[in-house]
């Protein structure tokens, strides 16, 4: 007999990690990687919750590209949510910022810059 829960059929929410809960070399971890950097660039320049987890044009199938929003979301970069059948983003820069101020400045500077 098929399972009839209210949640049958549908994934469990991410676990999100507070920007407060996570160490410097955490942070600078996750941003380390190419992928996650251009992810967190352009999360910084959409409005918030506009970007689904499809919607980045990236070099990563799609198992390698959950995992890196498994780590922005430990680092506290990221939050995420299931709207209908997308998961959507958002930066958590106030919060980050608040944790770490002037790094994401740092980060999202175009290349030539930083």
């Amino acid at each position: 007999m098929p399972d009839q829960s209210p949640t049958a059929g549908h994934r469990p929410a991410p676990v999100h990690t507070h920007p407060g809960d996570v160490s410097v070399l955490t942070a600078l971890a996750a941003l380390a990687d190419p992928v996650r950097l251009q992810l967190v660039r352009e999360l910084a320049g959409s409005p918030v919750w506009t970007r689904s987890c499809g919607s980045f044009d990236v070099p990563v199938g799609k198992a390698a590209l959950s995992h890196h929003f498994t780590v922005l979301r430990a680092a506290g970069l990221v939050e995420q949510r299931d709207q209908g059948p997308k998961r959507v983003n958002r930066l958590r820069r106030e919060e980050f910022d608040a944790r770490f101020p002037g790094l994401l400045e740092l980060v999202l500077r175009p290349d030539d810059e930083a």
